[in-house]
């Protein structure tokens, strides 16, 4: 069985502004079809969506059983104002307004929620967010509210102690995490959290020109490191390319290749633990 347990159908790995426009009139039924072919082709049987305001999600969860795909999505994921994630999501201000779009999310049958509590990589400076994360307080309460609601939580995080902070809160699982370090790998570990690496994200940016490669090497060094560590703690991985992304298509393979740099030859036993736990949880 093969799944991708972070993309977005509402992107297409060229340009985000111009993926967007395609679908702002209403979801683009010809581009879904065609992505969810790829993924057929390739044998893949289930698909995490990350979210987007635009309904793509969702209309692509509605068409997905006629390619034998099981299709999640968390229909938008949920930015705090003046933070990074309001380009794709929905915004709130305050914790009242937050939970009124965790409402709104159940109302419109999302199957989990999506919170953004961090920046992204800086690709040109190793070390770098664009943005810090949100408070740990702030972010115990969005996973609080969310399982309050009986939803699971998929949380995009970046940075040692915003991912600490999302485990010991009972984040079910951790999107990215660039930057990590011993506590983070091992608070992550100890609460059960699901790592998705997306390493694609970093690995289809080599030899490129887009980006530092000095950089991108260090920022790839590091998450590989990183994802033999978590591992070697018995923590649970799950494959997730971030499709979607600038460079990283529908279907492409990159990511199982990282994950098998990383990991070595137990890479699918360590693979079907973590990807069956996402399965089962959202």
């Amino acid at each position: 069985m093969k799944c991708d347990c972070h993309m977005h159908m509402v992107l297409d790995g060229v340009s985000w502004k111009s993926a967007i426009a395609r679908h702002e009139n209403g979801p683009d039924d010809a581009f879904i079809r065609q992505a969810l072919a790829r993924y057929q082709v390739l044998g893949y049987t289930y698909l995490r969506d990350g979210g987007d305001r635009w309904d793509v999600g969702k209309r692509a969860r509605e068409l997905a059983p006629e390619y034998g795909i099981r299709y999640r999505t968390p229909l938008s994921p949920l930015c705090k104002v003046g933070h990074y994630g309001v380009f794709i999501g929905e915004k709130y201000e305050d914790f009242r307004e937050y939970r009124l779009l965790v409402e709104k999310m159940r109302a419109q049958g999302a199957d989990f929620i999506k919170i953004m509590i961090s920046g992204l990589m800086d690709f040109d400076r190793f070390g770098v967010l664009t943005q810090p994360g949100l408070p740990p307080q702030d972010i115990r309460e969005l996973i609080h509210i969310a399982h309050e609601e009986g939803f699971p939580v998929m949380a995009h995080a970046n940075g040692a102690r915003t991912v600490e902070a999302a485990s010991a809160a009972g984040v079910d699982s951790v999107e990215h995490g660039a930057y990590l370090d011993d506590d983070a790998l091992a608070a992550m570990a100890e609460a059960g959290t699901v790592w998705v690496p997306t390493l694609s994200t970093i690995g289809n940016l080599r030899g490129k020109g887009r980006f530092d490669e000095t950089a991108v090497q260090a920022i790839l060094h590091s998450a590989l490191e990183n994802v033999a560590k978590y591992a070697a703690l018995g923590g649970l991985l799950a494959c997730g390319s971030d499709a979607g992304a600038w460079a990283v298509t529908h279907g492409c393979e990159t990511e199982e290749n990282l994950l098998h740099l990383a990991l070595g030859t137990h890479t699918d036993d360590i693979l079907r633990r973590g990807n069956q736990r996402i399965m089962d949880i959202f």
